[in-house]
């Protein structure tokens, strides 16, 4: 913020009984001429801001106007002009004063769709300036009122609460983990990019994660890319050490294991090729078939700290329409980790989610399970989600609480945390992945967007049956 001083005043070229008359008379100095005035300045914190029709607590951006030696009070921001009003017009931008003098700008979204904002800045002397908010809002969504908008990327893949209203979000197009406060929309407080500690320079794809106590576990899809092509990033296993909670969350990267995906595949060969691991990892095969191969949920057994349960998005066990959703179980994930120990796996378990595969799977601290069910098939942003309550148990049937929307843009692809699921009306908010939607209605794929601010990922709270 810029430091303001209070206008000086000069003496003009006066005699001195012009001088003495206006001091009898109380009066001060004339004022310097207008041309005297210094130039009038607006700097942005961005210069990109999306939205969305109808939105509740949209992202803001911040106005730091000044001019040297006028006070903030004596300055005037207006919106002059939209180059697509349809979108948002000049009435539409809202600005409030912020305690240090700055304004707070948002904007009322009518349509989807661009416009460019023209503020304008006037102060004393009638000096004046201009700058540019380029503005990008999406279409109304379901649950306008229960939904925020995380910025700064579009494909969530996997989220961790932190405590205090926060939580951590991975991103399966880069290895980045952003903190998001889950009750406002707008950009990450904190971001930490974690490929040069694991010696990644592509993404590992990161698709799920499980926390206990202060160590979080991530993992990679572990399956070829969309080109059935091998990707050694992908068969990543790591975690990350929290500290602090809330705001002040810091996290430490700790350790990682690389062979996960030759484990699996040398336990399902022993087995009798019971999955077709094998199969779905060969060259050629892509990940999101019935009968391919891609992880994308973990959490841990109950009462384990050791045990974790990796959800496969695919294979369907069997694969084929309306097969069982698979879990197998890692009985030495901590050892995996701490010591690179070869992975140890349990029988698998088949559950049944009416032909769904796992997305995510989150249990809370009373081992309540919540499984996000969805297809394992590329095209599954318009395709059935559902939330089935679980105990963990092995043998035990899950139960559906609730069927997710899928008219709006984005396939749900995380749970932040589990409530107790055995208080009536429990709400839990999920994550979307909108990487591949056409948020703005140009055609152009979320993630292909050229400035982050128009990346965003939704978020919304939904009630359990």
């Amino acid at each position: 913020m810029t430091v303001r001083h209070s206008p000086v005043r000069r003496c003009g070229a006066v005699g001195a009984a012009g001088a003495a008359a206006l001091l009898v008379a109380g009066l001060t100095a004339p004022a310097h001429a207008e041309a005297g005035y210094a130039a009038v300045t607006i700097t942005l914190s961005a210069t990109h801001l999306s939205g969305a029709v109808a939105a509740v607590a949209d992202p803001a951006v911040t106005a730091d106007i000044g001019q040297a030696g006028v006070p903030d009070g004596f300055l005037r921001l207006e919106v002059v002009a939209s180059s697509n009003p349809a979108v948002a017009g000049p009435d539409d931008v809202r600005q409030e004063r912020t305690g240090s003098g700055d304004r707070r700008l948002t904007v009322r979204a009518r349509a989807r769709g661009y416009t460019d904002l023209t503020l304008k800045v006037t102060g004393r002397g009638g000096r004046a300036t201009t700058a540019t908010l380029s503005y990008a809002a999406s279409a109304r969504v379901e649950g306008t009122f229960a939904t925020r908008y995380l910025t700064g990327s579009s494909d969530a893949s996997a989220a961790v609460d932190v405590g205090g209203g926060y939580a951590l979000v991975a991103d399966d197009e880069s290895n980045v983990l952003r903190l998001y406060d889950r009750a406002r929309s707008g950009a990450p407080v904190r971001t930490w990019d974690l490929g040069p500690a694991l010696g990644l320079k592509k993404e590992a794809d990161i698709e799920a994660a499980a926390r206990v106590g202060d160590t979080v576990y991530w993992t990679g899809s572990l399956g070829n890319n969309k080109d059935g092509k091998y990707k050694a990033e992908r068969n990543t296993v790591f975690t990350t050490r929290i500290t602090g909670s809330g705001a002040d969350t810091e996290v430490t990267f700790t350790a990682a294991y690389k062979g996960l995906r030759e484990d699996l595949i040398a336990w399902d060969t022993a087995n009798g090729n019971r999955y077709g691991f094998a199969a779905g990892t060969a060259a050629g095969q892509v990940p999101k078939r019935i009968d391919g191969f891609n992880v994308e949920g973990l959490e841990f057994a109950p009462g384990s700290t050791t045990t974790a349960y990796l959800g496969f998005r695919a294979p369907l066990a069997p694969a084929v329409p309306g097969g069982k959703a698979l879990i197998v179980p890692v009985t030495n994930l901590d050892k995996v980790l701490s010591s690179g120990a070869k992975a140890v796996f349990g029988s698998g378990i088949e559950l049944d989610l009416g032909g769904l595969a796992v997305r995510d799977i989150r249990k809370n601290a009373a081992g309540q399970y919540l499984i996000l069910a969805g297809s394992w098939a590329a095209d599954d942003n318009s395709d059935p989600y559902a939330l089935y309550q679980w105990d963990g148990i092995p043998g035990h049937a899950p139960v559906k609480r609730a069927d997710l929307p899928t008219t709006d843009p984005g396939g749900w692809e995380a749970i932040v945390e589990v409530p107790d699921l055995r208080v009536p009306g429990a709400r839990v908010q999920l994550v979307t992945d909108s990487g591949s939607a056409d948020l703005y209605g140009d055609g152009t794929e979320a993630k292909d967007l050229t400035h982050p601010e128009w990346k965003k990922a939704r978020a919304a709270w939904f009630t359990l049956g």
